[in-house]
Parts: C-alpha cells; sequence; structure tokens
C-alpha cells in the first residue's frame, strides 16, 4: 500500500497569513503534535506544537516562526512503512505527503497507520503466534515454513527482530492455527527456542480466568 492511498483530508493545513493563536487552537482541537504548513499548495514545513507554544505574541503570523519549520516530508508513491518511520523519528503523530514537485497532497494520520500496520500484520486474522529465537547464521524462511506446513498449518504474518546485545534473530510467526503443541514440539526438535507461544489453550486460559472473576463479583 503506497502513501498516497492513505491521506485524511480531515487534517487542517496552515496558511502563511494565519495566526499563531489559530494554529494552538488547530493542535489543541485535533489532538495533533504538528501542523503542516503551505502557500499555494507548495508544502514549507511542520510547526510543532512544542514551537507554537513557545511563542508568547499570539497575535503573529505564521510567516513570522518560519525559523521553527521542519521541513521533512514523505514522497506520495512510496511503501507505507516509511511513514511509520517518520512517526518515530520525529515524534509526530502525522506524516506530510507530497509529490515529486513538492506539491501538497495531505497527511497520513498515526491512527490510519496503527489500523494498516494491524491489517498488514494480520492481526484481524484468527490464528496463533509462536516466537522463537535463533542464531543469525541459521536463518531460514524456507525451513520454517515447512515446519509450519508440515504440522498442516500456513503462515499468515514473520516478522524479524535482531536483539543487538545477542546477535540474534527474534521471529513472531503468525499462523492460521491455534493448537500449537506440535508446531511448537517440532521447532524444538530442530533445535530453535521457542521463547512464547499464544495459542487455543492460552484463549481458554484467559476465557475461563475472566469467567471466574465474573462469577465472584456476582455473588458479591
Amino acid at each position: 500500500m503506497l502513501t498516497a492511498e492513505l491521506i485524511d483530508h480531515n487534517i487542517p493545513r496552515l496558511q502563511l497569513s494565519d495566526s499563531v493563536v489559530k494554529a494552538k487552537q488547530l493542535i489543541t482541537d485535533y489532538k495533533l503534535s504538528h501542523l503542516p504548513v503551505v502557500s499555494e499548495n507548495k508544502f514549507l514545513g511542520l510547526i510543532s506544537e512544542e514551537d507554537l507554544l513557545d511563542v508568547e505574541e499570539e497575535k503573529i503570523t505564521i510567516e513570522h516562526i518560519q525559523e521553527f519549520f521542519l521541513n521533512v516530508a514523505i514522497l506520495d508513491h512510496i511503501h507505507f512503512l516509511n511513514a511509520i518511520n517518520f512517526c518515530n523519528q520525529y515524534e509526530s503523530n502525522i506524516v506530510p505527503i507530497i509529490d515529486s514537485n513538492k506539491i501538497f497532497c495531505g497527511v497520513i494520520s498515526s491512527n490510519t497507520l496503527l489500523k494498516v500496520i494491524g491489517e498488514f500484520a494480520g492481526a484481524n486474522e484468527i490464528g496463533g503466534i509462536i516466537i522463537i529465537e535463533t542464531e543469525m547464521i541459521n536463518f531460514s524462511i524456507s525451513e520454517i515454513s515447512r515446519i509450519i506446513e508440515s504440522n498442516n498449518s500456513t503462515i499468515f504474518h514473520l516478522n524479524t527482530n535482531r536483539v543487538e546485545k545477542t546477535g540474534k534473530l527474534i521471529i513472531t510467526i503468525h499462523i492460521n492455527n491455534r493448537e500449537l503443541s506440535s508446531i511448537v514440539s517440532t521447532f524444538e526438535r530442530f533445535k530453535y527456542n521457542v521463547l512464547y507461544h499464544f495459542g487455543a489453550k492460552e484463549i481458554e486460559d484467559t476465557t475461563d480466568f475472566n469467567y471466574r472473576n465474573l462469577m465472584k463479583y456476582l455473588d458479591l
């Protein structure tokens, strides 16, 4: 999915002629960390809530505080994961999107990104999760796939994360099966370190725990 497909056109933009007090009000009303500033559809930069709060003279226009602009944006034809990196890097809950001519297209909200990353990771799919650990040199997607498929299961999503201290690879696997005991046993037989697994038993235990708590509450 490309960034242009996720633009939220309901989030306001500032013009250079807008006042600081208006910008502060918009930041508050829309619960934003930043607002985009444009001039004749050209993207000029982001202004942060923190910088706006530092301006004592609220009647002045945005044009007079251009030194605070954060002139960074993301192109409209790249993968949406780049927008997530933008949010992390600049601690922003919006991501400005521009075209190759620096024409402002709109912004992506962090709420939209959260929803899309959930869909991208298969969070809406029913299944189990297994988290394993292995040495980088031993990582093989084909072997992991064979282990999963040999237990009559399918991988929905696979994510890797390298631990800096140990150099080992943490692999999170979301599969279409909630009965994980045989799969866990197979991974262990292939010398993988199974860190965690969440399947049918864990769901049943949680349901049973919540039910017992409800019964205790009703008995009061």
